[in-house]
């Protein structure tokens, strides 16, 4: 009866959001008197998981799962939910959960509520606040289902660290050939990079930029900082960044906890993208920008001036604080 959780690795790490949903299942647990059992795909040790929360660890090791696929995953933790009589099961809202939650509420019968920001505010009926209209709004949303899947918004919960003793067992789902009619043929990755989805501090830019070549202000802010880089769809469309930078409504989601918008106006299917950022800050030399009225931070000025400054300022910092 324990509360399940599906934990994401990538390279032989646990992702961010592993410790976020895994923080956020043993918050249910703890409302429902019970325990978390996560589900780790070809993952490191499992016994990091118990820092947050997780008592047991079912790991699946399996050289046919070793790249995301939706179907034999979903097939994979209904198995493992019918094995443990798991009543709750927690996935993230990363693409890959939002691609195999459909598939696994079909198979298990379940209701699925995504973009939840909050642990249930009752379990009894199960009830949870999720963000809407494109985060515009929250809903309170009650699953009545038997079976119950959340997901959890990025960066939304936290990663709560809760040590417990942690046990690690091997689990082997039952898979045939036809749970790989769809397969992966290559996967192409930006090395070296921070990523967008795991990225605290994401440095966007714009058409205001000009150009390409003017790129480069754009990946030293974001080496000072850390963070990933990203772009407007426009840019993408203009092939000056490859499109797995586009960011927004149609491109991909951001919750970092530092967004910087340089050279970007504001369309409304880029902030409803970017808006579960906790900070915004943009910088562009049109005052009446729209972006403006999303930021928590603005400057209003010319981003070939303001960025170069803004780097030295950083490097400086960074020297005397280190």
């Amino acid at each position: 009866m324990s509360v399940l959780v599906y934990t994401e690795s990538e390279n032989g790490k646990f992702k961010k959001n592993a410790f976020e949903v895994a923080s956020y299942a043993k918050a249910v647990a703890d409302q429902l008197g019970t325990s978390v059992t996560a589900v780790a795909f070809n993952a490191p040790d499992g016994n990091t998981l118990g820092n947050y929360g997780v008592g047991r660890v079912l790991h699946v090791s399996d050289d046919r799962l070793a790249t995301f696929n939706a179907q034999a995953y979903a097939k994979t933790l209904a198995q493992a939910c019918q094995n443990e009589e798991a009543q709750v099961i927690i996935v993230s809202s990363s693409t890959n959960s939002k691609f195999l939650a459909p598939m696994l509420a079909a198979k298990l019968k379940a209701g699925y509520v995504p973009n939840v920001v909050e642990a249930p505010e009752s379990t009894s009926p199960f009830k949870v606040r999720r963000t809407a209209f494109s985060n515009k709004g929250f809903a309170h949303t009650e699953i009545t289902t038997a079976i119950k899947i959340v997901g959890v918004s990025n960066n939304a919960f936290g990663q709560n660290e809760n040590q417990v003793e942690t046990s690690v067992e091997s689990f082997a789902p039952e898979l045939t050939d036809s749970d790989f009619g769809v397969q992966s043929m290559e996967v192409d990755k930006v090395a070296g990079k921070v990523t967008i989805a795991d990225a605290e501090i994401v440095v966007s830019g714009g058409r205001g930029l000009k150009g390409p070549e003017n790129w480069g202000m754009i990946e030293e802010l974001a080496d000072v900082l850390g963070a990933a880089t990203a772009c407007s769809k426009p840019v993408s469309d203009m092939g000056w960044r490859p499109h797995g930078e586009h960011v927004g409504q149609t491109g991909k989601p951001v919750a970092a906890n530092l967004y910087i918008a340089i050279g970007i106006s504001g369309a409304i299917q880029h902030l409803a993208g970017v808006s579960a950022s906790k900070t915004k800050v943009v910088i562009n030399n049109d005052a009446e920008a729209p972006f403006f009225k999303a930021a928590d931070y603005g400057i209003v000025g010319d981003a070939f001036e303001v960025v170069p400054e803004l780097v030295e300022k950083l490097k400086e910092f960074k020297a005397q604080n280190t």
